[in-house]
């Protein structure tokens, strides 16, 4: 349920998100939606959640299982691409344009889960320009905070080029941190 709300949240949106469509592509009545949540922004909130733990769970090991803080970041581009073939990569996106700037637990609950992930890439950066294998820049959050836009864009904008979208997902990210090129292996 919870996936077929996140395809249906990628594509219409939230204001034009039908629950009934949703409880019938995942095989539910909406009787029986609607037994396991309350209403649309209670569906919105679980999904956020779902999306969020499920790429911890899927990309998030990639970035633990790389010590060198730059293959964790290509990682996690990469990571990302393979994610968002599930067509749920405008989930985040799609909600960002319609709660933005608005007071409302979606857009709260999503300004949280997105901090999340700049900060870890903020740490990641600090860390790689520590280590001297990402050049000194703009201010870590700034650069963390382009470097999340971009791979975003970029699995939107190559929704179903595989395997094109996880290599230039990959690029985008070495360009914003500022790489001449991906590191040797990985192009």
């Amino acid at each position: 349920m919870l996936e077929s709300a996140a395809r249906g949240l990628s594509r219409y949106g939230y204001g034009n998100l039908v629950l009934e469509h949703v409880a019938r592509e995942a095989g539910y009545t909406r009787g029986a939606l609607y037994h396991q949540f309350k209403d649309k922004e209670d569906l919105a909130l679980a999904v956020i959640d779902w999306v969020d733990q499920t790429w911890r769970r899927e990309v998030g090991k990639l970035i633990e299982e790389e010590p060198d803080p730059v293959l964790a970041l290509i990682a996690l581009a990469r990571g990302h691409a393979v994610y968002c073939r599930r067509d749920v990569a405008r989930v985040a996106m799609a909600l960002k344009l319609e709660f933005s700037g608005r007071d409302h637990p979606v857009g709260r609950r999503l300004e949280r889960v997105s901090e999340s992930l700049v900060t870890l890439c903020a740490r990641l950066i600090d860390a790689g320009r520590t280590a001297r294998t990402i050049p000194a820049g703009p201010p870590a959050g700034t650069v963390a905070l382009a470097l999340v836009g971009a791979l975003e864009g970029t699995v939107i904008g190559l929704a179903g080029q595989a395997p094109h979208d996880e290599l230039l997902a990959a690029r985008a990210v070495a360009g914003v941190l500022g790489l001449q090129r991906l590191p040797d292996g990985l192009d």
